[in-house]
């Protein structure tokens, strides 16, 4: 059979079959990708989430755990970083999870990964142009784009963005610069752009958005404001919808594809606490762990979550295998991943 060029250039979310390896194609506005045609729950039984890492005095840890997101119930040992270490951050494909930076107490360029369907102990990645603590990262499934965090002093916090492709091993590269340098801000998106909310770089808070395009590099444009200045919370979303809370404990709502200010949900958590880890399936947005921000600042072993549909409160989901402050989540059912 001849097979005719095509008339004309394919736009952007075009779909083909791939005669040549017999795959579904989409184009994403540079080139073809294969269409992913497995889902979470055939890979792990239902979109799985997992939380690593955790500040406990005098030093950090480094145990992982994991849970069903399509269910409630306690969380499960998973296994353990390749470096103890806090204040980290996480994001993932539908197969692999990635753990980024961190503080060990000094400040950590590792990178890790693990295979979110099984168990066990992480694996070398590669190395952090800049060390991840505090700082706020998504992925599309393809790539994880880590934005602002802490630096050593004199500067103290960074405006850099980088990122690393998932699916092979190696250290960060530049991607572009937020339009403010900060810490502690949270992220959500949707499989086209990532979304960096809040944050804190001394003396101020800050209540701005930021987005990022994962198909290109270059530098952060304006999205709009949350309904207050926010930072040290978690962020979650499915493609369309994100919860972003500093865990006052109310949360705002956001609509990703549109730009625009965000309004307080009225939605509370089932305690007010801060440094918690993010995870998310299509339908929930879920909160783990976590401390009190006043003294004498008890960590916490709590799980909540919520329908993205729901306007109520967080319900209770069951507990971690311990408490943890200071972590991150991540799961193989996010927004990023459509």
């Amino acid at each position: 059979m001849i097979e005719n060029p095509s008339l004309e250039t394919a736009t952007s979310g075009s779909i083909r079959f791939n005669t040549d390896s017999s795959k579904l194609e989409i184009y994403n506005g540079n080139q073809w990708w294969e269409i992913d045609t497995t889902s979470t729950y055939e890979q792990s039984g239902g979109t799985r989430g997992v939380v690593g890492g955790d500040y406990a005095s005098p030093s950090p840890n480094d145990h992982i755990d994991f849970m069903n997101l399509s269910n409630t119930g306690n969380a499960t040992d998973f296994g353990n970083l390749s470096v103890a270490r806090a204040s980290l951050s996480a994001s993932s494909s539908r197969s692999r999870g990635i753990f980024l930076g961190g503080d060990t107490p000094s400040l950590n360029n590792t990178i890790d990964f693990i295979t979110i369907a099984s168990t066990g102990n992480a694996a070398d990645f590669g190395d952090c142009i800049h060390n991840g603590v505090y700082s706020a990262t998504w992925s599309n499934g393809t790539r994880i784009v880590k934005a602002g965090g802490e630096a050593p002093a004199p500067a103290r916090t960074i405006v850099d963005a980088e990122f690393v492709t998932i699916a092979s091993t190696g250290d960060g590269a530049d991607f572009g610069d937020l339009t403010q340098k900060r810490r502690r801000a949270m992220a959500i998106g949707s499989p086209t752009r990532m979304l960096v909310c809040g944050g804190y770089s001394y003396p101020a808070n800050f209540n701005i958005i930021d987005f990022f395009t994962f198909s290109t590099t270059g530098n952060a444009a304006d999205f709009g404001d949350l309904s207050s200045e926010r930072n040290t919370g978690g962020g979650c979303s499915n493609a369309v919808t994100g919860f972003v809370t500093d865990g006052g404990p109310a949360t705002d709502r956001i609509t990703i594809a549109s730009l625009g200010n965000t309004s307080d949900t009225g939605a509370d958590l089932s305690s007010t606490r801060t440094a918690l880890a993010s995870m998310s399936s299509e339908t929930r947005a879920v909160f783990a762990g976590g401390y009190s921000p006043s003294s004498p600042h008890a960590e916490t072993n709590i799980i909540d979550y919520q329908q993205f549909a729901s306007e109520g409160d967080f319900m209770d989901f069951g507990d971690l295998s311990t408490n943890f402050r200071n972590t991150s989540g991540l799961s193989n059912g996010h927004g990023g991943l459509g």
